[in-house]
């Protein structure tokens, strides 16, 4: 809901200058006669449950629509007011600041755009710290009646700082993080701009996310991917195994599957196995998963393709807890889908985990509107990253995951997301 207040001299003028710059569809809340004419106060997109929302307990008052109606033009004239008045402080600390014959640099008012490359340092104060602060709270108040204005507040008496902490949640939430993971987030920014408690929150993040210390590759060993049909496993160790023999040849390395349980599903395994001739060993009732990594212990590094299954498919049982109880140090791992849903992943994450993950993979980070949620995920559950993958290439599109350049992917793609909005609402 869009509000906005219009003088004119006359009431034909005003009319106008509402139809010129909001168009047929808005909505006259109020009108009346002030010092040098008259006053219309427009809305588009009215609806009375918002406004009754944004008056909060004040809507009670109001016995009929069109004194819900003035009610809201009085609320949006007082905001209005109140930020006349910020906007003036503002200017008195500007002046001031200006007398003591010291360089100031502008105050900004804090917008919502996306800043890709926050500054894991801490930052520097450029101005005397009792002016920042002062000016760091009226922008803080200046932001949040902002967003009042826009409707974007839930309660219209949410002032200040805990109105910067709802409009950071927000913010968080458009990342793609959780509602519940946003608001324990925005809760410890506890003063400053919005922008201040955004670059806090990332860092946050960023130390949230574990990742793995090692790679694979180097480090040898023996690695499963379990997850669902789909999530990517059987490419991803496609990729791992290209990069191996790119990097130490093949003579080290065997891949192994127990899918056992599909037709043919071993076929994209064997052709990997085939173009980089490394052997590709299969889980069978002939041979248990223990016996063919007993022949194989000569081999630096074993890669373990596994079924699809979920808990309700034939065979989920006997693969996890085939994994579960050898008596070879298996670091399995989940692979999780960037495009999933978070609900999905926790799904997911449930199903698999009696299987001891040791981490996960992220996969189809190139597919997914945003990264939020795969970072929430990782974050909630503690499972470190390895590695994620953002396209089809083999294995250019494997990465060794960091923490801190996951965080500015995932902001230059909410960067983007925003960028395309933008545009389609122009068109």
């Amino acid at each position: 809901m869009k509000v906005k207040r219009f003088f004119a001299q006359s009431m034909a003028e005003a009319l106008k200058q509402v139809s010129e710059q909001m168009g047929p569809d808005a909505v006259i809340l109020s009108n009346r006669r002030v010092d040098g004419g008259v006053e219309i106060v427009t809305a588009l997109d009215y609806d009375e449950n918002m406004a009754r929302q944004n008056l909060g307990e004040k809507a009670r008052e109001a016995t009929n629509g069109s004194r819900l109606a003035e009610m809201q033009a009085d609320h949006h004239r007082q905001l209005e007011e109140e930020l006349g008045r910020s906007r003036d402080r503002i200017r008195a600390v500007r002046e001031k600041r200006a007398g003591h014959g010291a360089s100031y640099m502008d105050a900004v008012i804090p917008d919502d755009s996306v800043d890709s490359d926050f500054d894991f340092a801490p930052s520097q104060p450029k101005e005397p710290i009792g002016y920042t602060n002062e000016l760091a709270q009226m922008r803080a108040e200046i932001s949040s009646l902002r967003d009042l204005m826009s409707g974007r507040q839930s309660d219209p008496a949410q002032t200040g700082n805990s109105a910067v902490q709802q409009r950071l949640s927000e913010r968080l939430q458009e990342f793609g993080l959780g509602a519940e993971l946003a608001a324990s987030l925005s809760h410890r920014h506890r003063g400053g701009r919005l922008e201040d408690g955004w670059k806090q929150s990332l860092k946050m993040l960023a130390t949230g996310v574990r990742t793995s210390r090692h790679e694979w590759l180097d480090e040898g060993g023996v690695y499963a991917l379990v997850g669902p049909t789909g999530s990517g496993k059987t490419t991803t160790i496609g990729k791992l195994a290209a990069r191996y023999v790119l990097r130490h040849g093949a003579d080290s390395l065997a891949l192994v599957t127990t899918d056992r349980y599909r037709v043919a599903a071993h076929e994209q395994l064997f052709v990997f196995g085939r173009i980089l001739n490394v052997p590709v060993r299969v889980v069978d009732e002939s041979h248990s998963l223990d016996d063919i990594l007993d022949e194989l212990s000569d081999r630096h590094l074993v890669l373990i393709d596994t079924a699809g299954l979920t808990s309700a498919d034939r065979g989920y049982q006997e693969q996890l807890a085939e994994l579960a109880r050898s008596h070879h140090n298996i670091r399995t791992h989940l692979v999780v889908s960037a495009t999933s849903q978070p609900r999905i992943m926790k799904s997911v994450w449930h199903c698999y985990k009696m299987a001891n993950l040791a981490g996960c993979v992220m996969t189809k980070i190139d597919e997914a509107l945003t990264l939020g949620e795969s970072l929430g995920f990782v974050m909630e559950t503690g499972l470190p990253v390895a590695y994620y993958t953002d396209g089809q290439k083999i294995p250019e599109d494997l990465h060794h995951a960091e923490a801190v350049p996951l965080v500015r992917l995932a902001v230059e793609r909410l960067k983007i997301l925003k960028q395309q909005q933008t545009v389609a609402e122009g068109a």
